[in-house]
């Protein structure tokens, strides 16, 4: 079993900054692709995501997030990091951590249901 944990949401002005974490436990094997989503009324959207086996190097992003968000990895705390900056009102949801043990490609971000494991998620609001 995978346990993932969220934290990081708040509310923050347009422009702003938040550093999302998801600490994980449980598995190693079953948590290998490391990967943000958020829920919006609108829709779900993969974020961000990257491989814990090959140390966090292949990354990969939404077009929508690019240059603005940034994943990354400390297997020494077992947490994935989602640094947003330059946020924008779009940006507001529910970001919730994910897991699978296969490895990520770019393809991972539109596939949702591969994803086995799913932490609670956490609230992120932009304002204008």
């Amino acid at each position: 079993q995978v346990q993932l944990v969220e934290s990081g949401g708040g509310s923050v002005q347009a422009g702003g900054s938040l550093r999302l974490s998801c600490e994980a436990s449980g598995n190693t094997i079953n948590r290998n692709c490391m990967a943000w989503f958020r829920q919006s009324p609108d829709k779900r959207e993969g974020v961000a995501a990257l491989n814990r086996r090959d140390g966090g190097l292949g990354k990969f992003y939404a077009d929508s997030v690019k240059g603005r968000f940034t994943i990354s990895l400390d297997n020494t705390k077992n947490t994935v990091y989602l640094q947003m900056d330059s946020l924008k009102p779009e940006d507001t949801a529910m970001y919730y951590c994910a897991a699978k043990r296969d490895w990520c490609t770019g393809r991972s971000l539109s596939a949702a249901w591969d994803f086995g494991y799913w932490g609670q998620g956490t609230r992120v609001n932009v304002s204008s």
